[in-house]
């Protein structure tokens, strides 16, 4: 089976007063829409690694994730979609979630495992399936090289250019590729990652990592709203007036702090006039599926 999705992902202005005020326009690229699960860079993430477990001919895949895992679901979707088996190592004690059902729906296998074992995955690999030669693994997130390719891919698709481009970072690996993919056209665009996690600069050496060549970027560690998964009522009253004013679902864990920091950035007049920013949706907005209590 030909393993490769129909990429919808237009581009739409974002319109706010704020904006206007700033001089600056900002564009959103709608990864969210390639697919309902199998969406933004959890695609581009795959798509590579499900290729090369095609070419050697692995039937299973393995990957891991916490209990409410874009990953791990657009992984089971994946697998459904083109063909294989998979199972999900589920990082802490049993539990039943939103997600884990759409997991389970999708016919993935879910292992939970303490946060100790967790750490070491290519070990945990091996005591579960390393006698098994149809498995393949797939790191938390889908990092790797082939990840990141996937992730360059974004670029190809843009049809103008843009002075800034930003996007939420976990592992590093979409940002690792769209600066790939930046370098590789010899755009002069500024690239801003924007870690969702707490004291977020070790996300620096997670990004440099993937890249096919070293390169300059902007971190912005200041909007991380706790840490991974954690938010505030800012954060959530942000994001409410955003999906009410624009019709674009996004989520607290990471599109929802990315954008927050460019309204941040420019209400704190850090873009020159006549700038153009690009904001990615990287889709995964199951994450609300944790998190409707805060809404």
């Amino acid at each position: 089976m030909d393993i490769d999705l129909e990429i919808f992902s237009p581009v739409h202005q974002i319109k706010n007063r704020l904006f206007d005020e700033q001089g600056i326009k900002v564009f959103i690229k709608r990864d969210d829409l390639i697919h309902p699960i199998i969406s933004g860079n959890k695609w581009r993430k795959l798509k590579y690694l499900l290729k090369q477990a095609q070419t050697e001919n692995k039937i299973h895949l393995v990957t891991f994730g916490g209990a409410y895992s874009n990953h791990l679901l657009a992984t089971a979707a994946a697998a459904a979609k083109f063909g294989f088996k998979s199972t999900g190592i589920v990082r802490g004690e049993p539990v039943n979630n939103d997600t884990l059902f759409l997991c389970r729906l999708h016919g993935m296998d879910l292992l939970f495992t303490d946060r100790e074992n967790y750490r070491d995955k290519p070990a945990l690999f091996e005591k579960h399936f390393g006698n098994d030669p149809e498995a393949f693994f797939i790191d938390e997130g889908g990092a790797s090289t082939l990840g990141a390719k996937g992730c360059s891919e974004l670029i190809d698709e843009l049809a103008e250019n843009y002075d800034h481009i930003f996007c939420a970072c976990g592992t590093g690996t979409t940002a690792a590729g769209i600066i790939n993919g930046i370098q590789s056209h010899g755009l002069s665009a500024q690239f801003h990652a924007v870690p969702v996690f707490k004291n977020g600069g070790f996300i620096k050496d997670e990004i440099d990592k993937f890249l096919t060549s070293p390169a300059s970027y902007n971190l912005h560690t200041d909007y991380h709203f706790g840490g991974y998964g954690k938010t505030d009522g800012h954060l959530i009253e942000f994001i409410k007036q955003f999906v009410a004013s624009t019709g674009i679902l996004i989520e607290p864990v990471y599109t929802g702090k990315m954008l927050y920091a460019i309204y941040d950035l420019a209400g704190k007049n850090y873009f020159k006039t006549g700038s153009r920013i690009l904001a990615v949706h990287s889709g995964g907005i199951w994450g609300l599926l944790g998190m409707k209590h805060k809404f």
